[in-house]
């Protein structure tokens, strides 16, 4: 298979590209003078408008999961990838931006971890610090793994070289500009993200003659698979049970582990995209951040997973596969097997492969700047993340308290390299999964699941401790370790993807598993936290002010506008998540 060829870039694709790099660069440069003190590289100074943090927001979101992810589990699952977003996010980020953004924004705190040590103790937010930074770390590397797997692909680089060119040029304009540079490259790579893949899923719909076409073609697909022919394109008919859907999950573990523990742990303690909302310019436009973004989030499912399904049934060029997509390949270039014989499908490969079908010369640059800004983003926003933590929450924590602010600043930057190269090594992890999405969510059921547990115990229940929350956390993590370590996806070798601990259990896909794990995870921890916060001492009342909801007054939305306030904003988000839910069902 030489998919190179199929490129054919012109050189004002090249151009496309290489403006977009200056831009990118560009932004760095000219924010540089503005980053004096630590607080203006890690939060910004506090002073950017909710528009802009409620865009980066979900762009810093938009990383290589998002865009080759979500194309990826679109061709693997169909619309049910969709849940993701409308049960999956939505429900969420209204509740993180209605109830947890006054107590991180009104708490001061400088971060997630932060959080935890005023509101538990320091080891609480030691651990949580630490796994946070190995997740950020994950999550860049498959960023970078798909950029060089991108690079490689259409322009014939090779993968290491294509990592470090990119990883060098979000090294320089994050070491230039800080957290302000992230999310105004956010924003600009929200808009490209945008007006680069809609002419795809226009063009795609064009091809397989429209939606109607594209069911009817989803439809043989799915019965030759053993699936109800509607499998591919309903969100929910086929969640009575497991086997009756490709995602291999039914509705309770999908509500209750995406819905619930995934969704919730993701996105209301996940200083990734907190970091956004903190460097909002007050708490009102906060609280707003979160809900803003929450508009165009219910709408990226027919953006970033429909070119998955196009990709699945319109007619491919090469030997072995489904549509566009090929299988992957062995060191020895032939086709990888599964344990029943059947080749393993490169899903990661759906929306590019559609990308290079469909875009005529210029557009494809366009496309192609696209993917590329959807992955630099999201190698940002780990990156920035990790560089906080570390230097507040681990350095000036346990290596050196009481330096100067200049000190910190430097070692912030100090540390922006450092997760850099250490997303480098991830990226190569990443190259063993055929789907980045489903290994992101078992990295979110290990780290976020049980975080999720801890922060909601511990800003709801008054009575929880920093004794119960760190071994809560403690067990909910190896909870999922011996879940993840005694179970197996169908298909798989005992290894990277379980079954280390011996197999007990075979789910029918890796999604369905890291759901259960997530579930484990987060069940362990609470019931742990609970047991532990009951037989020790709780902090007095008057030490919790502004930590936990008994005791912090109630913020009043004073908005001119009825619309601009957040409790109406959540109410028409979740309005509006509801019907999208239901015409999919």
């Amino acid at each position: 298979m030489d998919i190179v060829r199929q490129a054919h870039l012109a050189p004002i694709d090249y151009v496309v590209m290489a403006v977009y790099f200056a831009a990118v660069l560009a932004v760095g440069w000219l924010l540089r003078r503005l980053m004096r003190t630590s607080t203006d590289f890690f939060l910004s100074g506090r002073s950017l408008p909710p528009w802009v943090t409620g865009l980066a927001f979900i762009s810093a979101n938009l990383g290589a999961q998002e865009v080759l992810g979500m194309g990826a589990s679109g061709a693997k699952y169909g619309i049910a990838t969709s849940h993701f977003y409308w049960i999956g996010a939505i429900p969420a980020m209204v509740f993180v931006g209605l109830f947890m953004m006054p107590f991180y924004y009104g708490s001061r705190a400088r971060s997630v971890p932060e959080y935890l040590k005023m509101r538990f103790d320091e080891k609480t937010r030691t651990l949580n610090a630490v796994s946070f930074a190995v997740m950020t770390v994950f999550s860049s590397g498959i960023s970078m793994y798909a950029l060089g797997k991108l690079l490689n692909l259409l322009l014939g680089w090779s993968f290491d070289a294509s990592i470090i060119v990119a990883a060098i040029i979000v090294l320089v304009y994050i070491l230039l500009g800080g957290l302000t540079s992230a999310i105004y490259n956010e924003v600009l790579q929200f808009f490209l993200i945008v007006f680069g893949f809609l002419p795809l899923v226009y063009l795609g719909l064009t091809a397989v003659g429209g939606w109607h076409g594209l069911s009817t073609q989803l439809a043989a697909l799915s019965t030759s698979r053993g699936f109800a022919p509607d499998a591919y394109t309903h969100a929910w008919r086929t969640m009575g049970s497991a086997s009756q859907n490709p995602i291999g999950v039914e509705w309770f573990g999908l509500v209750m582990g995406l819905g619930f523990v995934l969704s919730f742990g993701y996105w209301c303690t996940d200083f990734l995209v907190v970091q956004r909302a903190m460097a909002a310019e007050s708490m009102t436009a906060a609280r707003r951040t979160p809900l803003i973004a929450a508009f165009p989030k219910m709408f990226f499912p027919f953006l970033v997973i429909l070119p998955g399904m196009i990709a699945l049934v319109l007619s491919g060029t090469h030997g072995i596969g489904q549509g566009l997509i090929p299988a992957k390949l062995t060191a020895a270039g032939a086709p990888l097997l599964d344990g029943a014989g059947h080749p393993v499908l490169d899903y990661d490969l759906a929306t590019p492969m559609l990308l290079m079908r469909l875009f005529p010369t210029g557009m494809l640059g366009l496309g192609l700047t696209a993917l590329l800004a959807s992955f630099m983003s999201g190698m940002a926003g780990n990156v920035t993340a990790f560089n906080t933590v570390w230097t507040y929450d681990i350095y000036q924590a346990h290596i050196r308290k009481g330096a100067s602010d200049s000190h910190y600043l430097w070692m912030g930057r100090a540390a922006t390299v450092a997760g850099i190269v250490l997303a480098i090594a991830a990226a190569y992890v990443a190259s063993a999964f055929n789907n980045i999405m489903d290994l992101l969510q078992l990295v979110f059921a290990f780290v976020n699941a049980p975080l999720f547990a801890t922060f909601f115990l511990g800003m709801f229940w008054r009575r929880s401790t920093g004794h119960g929350a760190f071994t809560g956390l403690l067990c909910g993590t190896l909870g999922a370790a011996v879940h993840h370590g005694l179970t197996l996806p169908a298909g798989a070798v005992p290894g990277i993807k379980g079954g280390y601990l011996g197999v007990i259990h075979m789910y029918p896909s890796e999604m369905s598993q890291t759901f259960w794990t997530a579930i484990t995870a987060w069940l362990t921890c609470t019931v742990v936290t609970i047991v532990v916060s009951l037989a020790t001492q709780p902090r007095p009342d008057k030490e919790l002010h502004g930590l936990v909801y008994a005791l912090t007054p109630r913020p009043r939305d004073n908005e001119r506008h009825f619309w601009q306030r957040p409790m109406t904003l959540g109410g028409i988000v979740l309005v509006m998540t509801l019907l999208l839910n239901f015409v999919f069902f």
